[in-house]
């Protein structure tokens, strides 16, 4: 099945007095939740449901724990979750101060069977 999306005009990224172009979105259906993986996974494998949803519960506890701790966390060939940072510049290194720091972001690194995954996509425009 294709990804669908559709278009959106926008002001060029980093240049807001360019002519505005057209751009892809994709669209997005609806949400798989928690459950609904852990039935799916039970259906393909030997393990319970409940044993499923215990083991994605635990992970999205502790996933929080390692990637505070300044930790990537590595789930195989799913991927890499790791966080980055937002700040403002400081002119030295001895001006820079954590309050310069905006935010964290997490950031997710597709492992190769995503990767694999997502090269072979098809779109739809709709």
């Amino acid at each position: 099945m294709a990804l669908q999306f559709s278009l959106m005009q926008r002001i060029k990224p980093g240049d807001p007095s360019a002519p505005r172009k057209f751009y892809a979105i994709a669209r997005s259906k609806d949400q798989v939740d928690l459950r609904t993986l852990s039935k799916e996974i039970a259906r393909i494998s030997t393990v319970s449901s409940i044993d499923t949803m215990a083991v994605l519960e635990a992970l999205v506890q502790i996933l929080p724990d390692y990637l505070t701790e300044g930790r990537s966390v590595k789930l195989g060939d799913f991927g890499t979750f790791r966080l980055t940072l937002s700040s403002e510049g400081a002119e030295t290194a001895e001006a820079f101060s954590s309050a310069l720091i905006k935010k964290a972001n997490l950031k997710f690194r597709p492992g190769k069977l995503i990767r694999d995954a997502l090269s072979t996509i098809s779109f739809e425009k709709v």
